[in-house]
Formats: C-alpha cells, sequence, structure tokens
C-alpha cells in the first residue's frame, strides 16, 4: 500500500481531491482560523480521505500543504514547507512515527516558527502512544475521529494544547506518573550525543552503511563511533551493545 512517490512540498496535495465530491462543513465557521498542515500515512486513499475530509480551507481553515508516505519523504517534505502541524502516523516505513520525530526534533524546538505533531493511526496500543508521546508529539488520536473534531484537535495542537482520544489519556497518565526521578545513568553520560545516536540504531538493527545514509556521515566513521561505545560500556560486541540499549528501552 506504500506509495514512496506520494511525497508532496508544494502548495496542496497535487491531484489528490481533484475529482473528489466537495465535503461538507466540518468546522463548523473557522472564522480567521488557519493552520498549514502537512499528512504523513503511507496509505495513500487514507491521505486522500483526509484532505478531502478537512482540506477544505474555506470553510475549515486547514490547507494541506504537503503528505508524505515514509520516514524520509517525511522529513523532507517537513523541512521544506514548515507546517504548524503535522499529522503523523504511527507505522510508517523506514522506522516509524518516532524516527519522524527524532529527526525533527530541531523543528519542533524552534521556539519562533515550531512544527507540532499530533499522532493520527489506527492503533490504541498504549506502547504506540507512549512512543511518540515520548518522542514529542503533542497529542494522539485514532482514525475512528471525526472531521470536525479532528479540525478541532489540529487547531488545539498548533495553539500548544495536548489533544488525546479520550481513552488513551490514562495511558499517558500512567505512563508519567511515577514519583521518582529518573536516575542518572553514567554510562550512557559518558557517551557523545553522535555516539548515542549510532548507539540506538545499531540496537535497532541497522547496517553500518545504513547509518551511515541516516547520519550523512562515512561508513569509516560509523565503524569509528561503534569502537567507542564499545569501549565506554565495556561491551564485546553489536549483539551485548543491543541488550544494553534494549534494557534501558532506548531502542
Amino acid at each position: 500500500m506504500s506509495d514512496p512517490t506520494e511525497a508532496n512540498g508544494t502548495a496542496g496535495t497535487a491531484g489528490a481531491d481533484e475529482t473528489a465530491e466537495p465535503a461538507q462543513s466540518t468546522g463548523g465557521g473557522t472564522g480567521e482560523r488557519h493552520v498549514r498542515v502537512v499528512l504523513v500515512d503511507d496509505h495513500r486513499m487514507f491521505r486522500t480521505g483526509v484532505q478531502a475530509e478537512i482540506g477544505q480551507t474555506a470553510e475549515t481553515g486547514v490547507e494541506v500543504v504537503g503528505e508524505a508516505a515514509d520516514v524520509d519523504q517525511a522529513v523532507t517534505v517537513i523541512t521544506a514547507t514548515r507546517p504548524e502541524v503535522v499529522l503523523l502516523d504511527v507505522h510508517l516505513p523506514g522506522g516509524g512515527g518516532v524516527e519522524v520525530l527524532r529527526r525533527c526534533a530541531p523543528l519542533m524546538s524552534d521556539a519562533e516558527r515550531p512544527v507540532r505533531f499530533l499522532a493520527l493511526s489506527v492503533s490504541d496500543a498504549a506502547e504506540d502512544v507512549i512512543g511518540v508521546i515520548r518522542g514529542g508529539a503533542r497529542g494522539y488520536v485514532t482514525k475512528t475521529i471525526t472531521g470536525t473534531d479532528l479540525v478541532n484537535s489540529v487547531f488545539r495542537v498548533q495553539e500548544g494544547d495536548a489533544v488525546f482520544s479520550p481513552r488513551l489519556a490514562g495511558f499517558v497518565l500512567d505512563a508519567f506518573a511515577s514519583t521518582d526521578a529518573p536516575p542518572v545513568d553514567e554510562d550512557l553520560d559518558r557517551l557523545t550525543q553522535r555516539e548515542r545516536e549510532v548507539l540506538r540504531l545499531i540496537a535497532r538493527g541497522y547496517a553500518y552503511k545504513e547509518i551511515a545514509k541516516q547520519l550523512y556521515i562515512s561508513v569509516k566513521t560509523v565503524e569509528s563511533h561503534v569502537s567507542a561505545v564499545l569501549r565506554k560500556l565495556q561491551l564485546s560486541n553489536r549483539h551485548e551493545l543491543t541488550r544494553w540499549a534494549t534494557a534501558r528501552r532506548l531502542v
């Protein structure tokens, strides 16, 4: 179902709704509200449906400025268009929604023009919800949401609110309810930021060439980072490294 040719960084979504019947108003009157949105989902038909449902800008105030079907496309389109809100599926080719969040972290932390993420997924599994929220998403709604509620959720996220489908909010509260501050991991603190990035990708099963491509560095540099990580953590091979990272929930 994935269509790797669907990335669109220009205004609108080329051909997405040219033959669609006009959608009924889903915004209930938007006044002067306006938000620029990118849709990230590996199912073209779903993206087309969302575009038709909420992308009638004159009625909803939502302008869909780009689409993407996998992680690489998503990062490219989001970086090029700088939307206010990204509707992000959790399960995507290339590493999933969490990988998109990781690679777009600088855009999320931009004080002047922050890009905010709202997960929109068929999954209501606790691990999926917690994963993207820890990654930086501002909310999580399921694909059973109505068009009107989705429009309202997008605007709330644009304003900085946290938005969840009702039953999913409990997952987040439970996950962050610990009263104890997380202990300092002295072993992890020995690693540089780049070494941590390499560590996570190794633990996820990436080959050296794949890591080099992801991080825009040479294979030899990847090998150097892996050697440094193994030395600092006193581990012997990538299998031990993977177990170490998994035990600390770094994967």
